[in-house]
């Protein structure tokens, strides 16, 4: 009888432990958008969308510190909803794509902000310029999607300077500080 229940209750712990291990999951780029917005010497605020992005996102609910993220953005998927104006921004007045293809966030620190939120600390690299961002984040769901796959889901803010990353043309009438909003759905890979 002792045996049973020491083996029951090791069984007991390994479940709880594999349960509460820290999950990896895919970002969606179906269902991530990064959009920026700005004002443009006082008339409008524009936005523009950065599209297709690629990442690993490793949350423990139980331990947040051990969660972490990594996304890169193409920048050939910068989006303003206008073709010339992409053009402008792709090129060497600003992101300068044909050498720098890639914009990459890195977490380096991940705390709870209260219940359901998250400061998540990290290096955002534009055009090889390399600053740490703090996103404020909520977490949206912790679920399975349609394909019934593990899948969560974030909401994420912060304002970044951009003449740090070497984009400030026409700064400050156009202005330095850009919002930046991010939502994402990742998923846990499919088996095979």
């Amino acid at each position: 009888m002792i045996k049973r229940l020491v083996l029951a209750a090791a069984l007991a712990t390994t479940a709880n432990f594999a349960i509460a291990a820290p999950v990896t999951y895919q970002l969606d780029p179906s269902h991530t958008n990064v959009i920026a917005q700005w004002n443009h010497f006082g008339f409008s605020n524009p936005v523009a969308h950065f599209g297709q992005a690629e990442g690993i996102l490793i949350y423990d609910a139980d331990n947040v510190a051990a969660s972490s993220v990594e996304v890169a953005l193409p920048l050939s998927g910068l989006n303003s909803f206008t073709a010339k104006f992409d053009e402008h921004l792709r090129g060497p007045d600003f992101f300068n794509v044909a050498t720098y293809p890639l914009a990459t966030f890195k977490s380096t620190a991940v705390e709870s902000a209260g219940e359901g939120k998250l400061k998540v600390t990290g290096e955002l690299t534009i055009k090889d310029n390399s600053h740490p961002v703090v996103l404020d984040v909520t977490l949206n769901k912790v679920g399975e999607n349609m394909g019934k796959r593990p899948t969560i889901g974030f909401d994420a803010h912060t304002t970044i300077k951009r003449s740090d990353f070497g984009v400030g043309m026409y700064a400050p009438g156009v202005s330095d500080e850009v919002d930046i909003r991010i939502t994402t759905e990742a998923s846990v890979a499919k088996a095979g």
